[in-house]
């Protein structure tokens, strides 16, 4: 018997948004569009998380269809962690969330991050004397710098008084932010899959800070453990309602409504320190430090927009820029000067300890036109790091390369009382770090404030480029970055003259209107 022909009328199509579903029945779900002809809403009514975790182990683990967990996803609440745990955190491009913003609150009351120093009593009350000061002299720069805007900065007539004192200590904190130490306690959330979180734990558990190992354990226990339903106080006192007139009808919207619920107990349950990562980062900074040789870092400029370079050149300085505090073309000198057989056993290094299913490291990436070696403060780093669109090979936490000053401290004529909290906290880390016991080097960073200098390569497309020169120029930006900004704009109007005109950038010199956000 012949089959029906298929009708030439317009298909009827569905759009819907769902709503309600655990992400790895969500995933299990929108996966079986590839495998069964079933509806969506079919899909769901006869799955069941035995089913959904069946799946999963089957498909994700053992047949290694990885884009299964791209469909699951996950909202997080990491709280009261260091400034600089949440660097980490927010190193991964896949990442969406918003961390607590240093202009629009104030830290003094946030408290901070101690480390456990390995006992060393010493290390400890210096460390906590340390960060201590820092929080009272933020304190009285905050207020310092407020009443010197004010000063400078008559309100508008039109301009509400709470509306003009809200912006001035919204600037205020812009320059106060200079003195804040790496250990203050801040907040954020992050909507990620469960193959980009499976990644993330698996990166924080491989990291030498304890503080984010730690944060790995927590945020793989938040995956596998009960999540936080904030409906759940009106649904309780929906089901006691309930109750009141029928004990048995509660008991069933109890357990419909009030049922434990598990963001990704089988997609990340997996998830442990990563070996490539732990054992290639301990060889490429040997590596670095003997192809280096305890040479001194050379003066570098604000923003340097790299040559091209022979692919070979590239990956090998590459790999090892995130493991030495040397500018990238420092870098490049040695190794191009150490030879071919020299640049692939540094690619090789990269490589050796690579698992079946572990993706390249970061800094193989590599490629990208427009390469920026980027110096600045570490508040206004914070604000490029949002930027995951580029390539970021970060270097390690110091203060071997200085600190900015913000021209309104000299303005206020307290460029001095400044240096010499620099100077303290300078004085201070370099004798934790020099104090032994286990991860002296790593607990001394949390002393260090953010107006200290951090070193990244930004690697990006043309398009990249433009955005953010046009983004971070703005006058609404914080100074720090709208530096940085239009010096990559200069950088590729000078290399590329005829490219120029295609930015939108609003020029830095120009007097910026302090009332305006």
């Amino acid at each position: 018997m012949p089959s029906e022909p298929v009708s030439a009328s317009a298909p009827i199509v569905e759009v819907f948004a769902v709503y309600g579903v655990e992400p790895e029945i969500q995933a299990y779900a929108m996966a079986k569009y590839s495998r069964s002809a079933l509806s969506m809403k079919e899909s769901l009514k006869e799955i069941t998380q035995q089913k959904a975790e069946k799946f999963l182990n089957t498909f994700y683990f053992q047949y290694g269809h990885r884009s299964i967990a791209d469909l699951a996803h996950i909202a997080l609440a990491i709280e009261r962690l260091s400034i600089l745990a949440a660097i980490v955190v927010a190193d991964e491009q896949r990442w969406d969330g918003q961390e607590r913003s240093t202009r629009y609150q104030d830290f003094k009351r946030s408290g901070y991050t101690t480390p456990q120093f390995g006992g060393d009593s010493a290390s400890r009350a210096l460390y906590r004397q340390t960060v201590d000061q820092l929080f009272v002299d933020y304190e009285q720069l905050s207020e310092t710098m407020f009443q010197y805007l004010a000063e400078i900065t008559p309100k508008p007539a039109e301009m509400k008084q709470d509306a003009y004192e809200r912006t001035l200590r919204a600037r205020a904190f812009d320059i106060s932010r200079y003195l804040l130490p790496l250990a203050t306690n801040t907040s954020l959330g992050e909507i990620v899959n469960a193959r980009t979180l499976e990644t993330q734990v698996a990166h924080l558990l491989s990291q030498p800070h304890k503080e984010v190992r730690d944060l790995g354990a927590l945020l793989k226990k938040a995956a596998l453990s009960p999540a936080y339903n904030a409906n759940e106080e009106s649904l309780r006192a929906l089901v006691a309602e309930i109750r009141a007139v029928s004990p048995s009808l509660a008991d069933r919207a109890e357990q419909e409504l009030l049922r434990e619920v598990r963001v990704a107990p089988t997609l990340v349950k997996y998830a442990d320190p990563n070996p490539y990562e732990i054992e290639t980062r301990r060889e490429l900074q040997q590596a670095a430090a003997d192809l280096m040789q305890g040479a001194a870092i050379e003066p570098a400029p604000l923003v340097d927009l790299l040559d091209a370079d022979p692919l070979e050149i590239e990956l090998a300085a590459t790999l090892l820029y995130g493991q030495c505090h040397h500018s990238y073309r420092q870098i490049r000198q040695a190794v191009e000067a150490a030879g071919e057989t020299r640049r692939r056993e540094i690619i090789d290094l990269g490589l050796r300890h690579r698992g079946k299913h572990d993706e390249l490291l970061r800094p193989f990436s590599s490629g990208q036109q427009f390469r920026f070696d980027i110096l600045m403060d570490i508040g206004g780093f914070r604000d490029m790091h949002r930027h995951r669109r580029c390539v970021q090979i970060m270097q390690d936490f110091t203060t071997a390369h200085g600190f900015d000053t913000p021209p309104e401290v000299e303005a206020a004529g307290i460029r001095a009382t400044y240096d010499s909290t620099m100077k303290r906290a300078e004085d201070a880390v370099r004798e934790l770090s020099t104090a032994g016991g286990e991860e002296a080097q790593q607990n001394a960073q949390y002393a260090i404030p953010l107006a200290f200098r951090k070193r990244t390569l930004f690697k990006m497309d043309f398009a990249e480029a433009v955005y953010i020169s046009e983004l971070r120029t703005t006058p609404a930006g914080h100074a720090s970055y709208r530096n940085v900004a239009y010096a990559m704009y200069e950088a590729v109007a000078h290399k590329y003259p005829a490219l120029a005109k295609y930015f939108r950038v609003v020029d830095v010199r120009e007097p910026v209107d302090l009332l305006k956000r």
